[in-house]
């Protein structure tokens, strides 16, 4: 029986030593030290049963000595403590050995420019910043700019304000390896609708983070342009950057392995290239850069704003609120549609002129060229109603979406 007990647990040591034998090659010398030093010890103490058995073995006068049940006891309990004891011990160090590996070799904090495209140089990159680059906008996390490179490259900074509650060293080394981290995995990401991370520079308590230049300028301002009569669009137009929009977000929640999440949406977070393609900006940060909070705003969907809860679905509404923009011209917060008469929101305001049938009435004639195209853009309508939808579970997917927009001219 003990020596079934004794092969139970090096069996269990032998599984163990397998485990380990991925994370470090000292906990296993370590293990096999010790199965050896029990081995012997269990051999010791099995001959010393076996030779008082074989003394004893002699047929007794009446019955065995009390002193003999005893020392048999004592022995089977050091031997079960041993193991006990040992199988602790060894347990001990080679975590102990784990947690030292993995402390060696984490992420070193990066110093200086941290730069992902080989048409960056980081010097000049840092000279380039120092120059006081102009100033394209800002909002409340920070501040826009444009710098042109020793080398002709135009690029787009974006410095954030300085962050809070890290005042703590260790805290703040822990931090700063997490932000470092996190940017390198939005660097990898590479789509055409999306911003790319081409580089960034760390300073004592703010980012700057360095992206391609997009020469239109945001999707907030080109509709600023518009209500201006400074820039005109047409359907066919708008329908191109949503469906990018789309294919961006589709890209973030079905290809990402995790998926991502935007967590800021709005128009001024969609760039456009010189073709007027958009791109994704700022996605993921929110979670990523402490002071870049995940603000509320008419874009945000009601399950974030009551209860501060954000999936996928909350992108979709989004994507929906930007989506009422292009066909209407209206802006979230117009005070139009804050008024009871429109419903209170852009959504009901969408939702009940469909119902009604006077859809129509919502469109922004201004984009308008061909009698075909208001039936692509009543069609639209309704698909930004149900994406606008208060419950999640209703609104479709940004995988549904880019079929249902894409196939929008075959109406």
């Amino acid at each position: 029986m003990l020596f079934n007990l004794t092969s139970r647990i090096l069996l269990s040591m032998e599984k163990k030593r397998r485990f380990y034998n991925t994370s470090s090659s000292k906990a296993v010398k370590l293990d096999l030290i010790f199965i050896f030093c029990f081995n012997i010890i269990s051999v010791q103490c099995l001959e010393k049963l076996s030779n008082n058995n074989s003394s004893d073995s002699d047929p007794p006068s009446q019955s065995e000595p009390p002193e003999f049940k005893n020392s048999l006891r004592r022995i089977s309990l050091s031997i079960l403590l041993g193991i006990i004891a040992g199988l602790i011990f060894a347990l001990l160090v080679a975590l102990l050995i784990r947690f030292f590996i993995r402390y060696i070799n984490r992420s070193p904090i990066l110093k200086g420019p941290v730069v992902f495209s080989p048409k960056i140089p980081p010097k000049t990159l840092k000279s380039a910043l120092a120059d006081e680059p102009q100033l394209l906008g800002s909002s409340p996390n920070g501040k826009y700019y444009k710098t042109v490179l020793d080398n002709g490259l135009t690029v787009a900074v974006k410095q954030l304000e300085p962050f809070e509650n890290v005042s703590d060293e260790a805290q703040s080394k822990s931090v700063k390896r997490r932000i470092q981290q996190d940017l390198e995995i939005l660097a990898s990401l590479r789509h055409r609708n999306l911003m790319s991370l081409r580089a960034y520079i760390r300073e004592s308590d703010r980012y700057s983070l360095i992206y391609d230049y997009a020469p239109t300028g945001s999707l907030e301002d080109a509709m600023r342009r518009v209500r201006e009569n400074q820039l005109q669009l047409n359907w066919e137009l708008c329908r191109r950057i949503a469906v990018g929009i789309v294919k961006g977000l589709q890209y973030l929640h079905f290809t990402c392995d995790p998926r991502r999440l935007h967590y800021n949406l709005k128009p001024s977070n969609v760039m456009l290239d010189s073709q007027f393609e958009p791109r994704l900006a700022d996605f993921g940060l929110a979670m990523i850069i402490p002071n870049v909070g995940k603000a509320a705003s008419g874009y945000s969907a009601p399950e974030y704003i009551q209860n501060d809860r954000y999936t996928d679905k909350s992108d979709v509404f989004s994507f929906g609120a930007i989506l009422g923009v292009l066909l209407t011209g209206k802006d979230p917060l117009d005070p139009f549609l804050a008024e009871a008469t429109s419903g209170g929101s852009l959504g009901l305001w969408l939702s009940r002129l469909q119902q009604a049938g006077e859809a129509s009435e919502a469109l922004d004639k201004s984009i308008l060229r061909e009698e075909i195209e208001e039936d692509e853009m009543l069609m639209a309508v309704k698909i930004a109603v149900v994406c606008l939808s208060d419950s999640p579970a209703d609104r479709p997917s940004s995988d549904e979406l880019v079929s249902m927009l894409t196939q929008l001219n075959s109406f």
